[in-house]
């Protein structure tokens, strides 16, 4: 696993920093706001603005956050674009966990020579004995 992160080796990557503002309606939507930084503190121009819009659907297991980037080139773009990129990420997750619940449901389990049983292969051990 070339993906894992030594724990002695956490750095933050000085060349890829970004601001963060949360901008919100107080009702519908969340966009986070993703500045470019330089090292130094100041805006970077050279990289773009990105703007990451987050949503909810509600499971039987209770809300689930979907985050979604929303290609746009300014805060009144991505407010515009919110609608439409929300309803893409809800469909494109509610599609993810149809197809683990398929995926979970066609499964097969089957049990290794009877485990759980005692020999002779019939359970018991309760304290009601019919005979």
């Amino acid at each position: 696993m070339s993906d894992r992160v030594d724990a002695r080796d956490v750095q933050m990557d000085a060349n890829n920093l970004f601001r963060e503002d949360v901008i919100t309606d107080r009702g519908i939507g969340t966009i986070r706001m993703l500045s470019p930084l330089r090292s130094d503190g100041t805006a970077d121009s050279s990289r773009k603005t990105v703007f990451v819009g987050e949503a909810q659907m509600m499971t039987s297991m209770g809300p689930l956050p979907i985050p979604f980037e929303i290609e746009a080139s300014s805060l009144a773009a991505a407010v515009a674009g919110y609608g439409d990129a929300a309803r893409e990420a809800i469909e494109r997750a509610a599609r993810e966990i149809q197809d683990m619940r398929r995926q979970a449901a066609s499964s097969i389990v089957i049990p290794q020579g009877g485990v759980g049983l005692p020999p002779g292969g019939r359970p018991g051990g309760g304290k009601i004995q019919i005979p």
